[in-house]
């Protein structure tokens, strides 16, 4: 099930049948009240959320999913008219898994819709390395054994990164794997979901490595080599 919470009702109707002809269920609506009440009810697979709503606006909705439990890791797409890279990297460090701006054509939207299902079906196992523990099956990270919260692509690019340890991956592979394979976007997003992973990791996010001009890789020697020149 997909939620939508749109105020601008021809948008809300055109989304909901794009939605619904690509084969998904999905429920729309217009104000953050009955979106709230409706996710108290029942947790959707996926959310997509307006920006500018009345009540409240969408950042604010962003910020109480992430902070509860059971919507937490949910995937989140923003769909706004705001289109500036700010604008973007805004809503992304809000918490967003990805951006969608308007007006958006119909395959990109299912496109993404279809890349982020995909990270909740793809099962890639425990893997602990530089302090970090990352479990798959309970969707839950602790960096020496203190548990961080990560958005749904904060994690699958962790693990992709955990999984190619000593591998240079560029941004283009981190897009098409992370993101899925028929994602348009930016490596702009790549570059910002990294930042706020390494803040979330606090000092284990020197494992996360910078290539200049290629991408990232993941190194758990990394922390040791840090703290070896302090």
């Amino acid at each position: 099930m997909i939620y939508l919470l749109e105020d601008d009702q021809n948008i809300r109707d055109f989304t909901v049948y794009a939605v619904q002809s690509a084969g998904y269920e999905i429920r729309g609506f217009a104000l953050p009240s009955q979106f709230r009440a409706a996710v108290a009810e029942n947790v959707p697979d996926v959310i997509l959320l307006d920006i500018m709503l009345p009540e409240e606006d969408g950042i604010s909705v962003l910020r109480w999913l992430r902070s509860t439990p059971a919507t937490q890791r949910l995937p989140i797409m923003m769909l706004s008219a705001r289109s500036t890279e700010y604008d973007k990297v805004f809503g992304l460090d809000s918490g967003a898994d990805d951006y969608l701006a308007k007006p958006f054509g119909v395959m990109e939207l299912i496109s993404r819709i279809r890349a982020l299902l995909r990270r909740t079906e793809s099962p890639i196992g425990d893997l602990n390395s530089g302090g970090i523990s990352l479990s798959t099956q309970r969707h839950r990270v602790t960096v020496q054994d203190s548990e961080i919260t990560l958005t749904g692509k904060e994690f699958d690019l962790l693990a992709m990164l955990m999984r190619n340890q000593g591998i240079v991956l560029s941004r283009e592979q981190i897009l098409r794997s992370v993101w899925g394979y028929d994602y348009v976007g930016e490596s702009r997003t790549v570059d910002v979901h990294i930042r706020t992973l390494r803040a979330k990791l606090g000092s284990a996010g020197n494992c996360v490595v910078t290539v200049r001009g290629i991408g990232y890789r993941f190194d758990a020697n990394s922390i040791e080599s840090t703290e070896g020149t302090e």
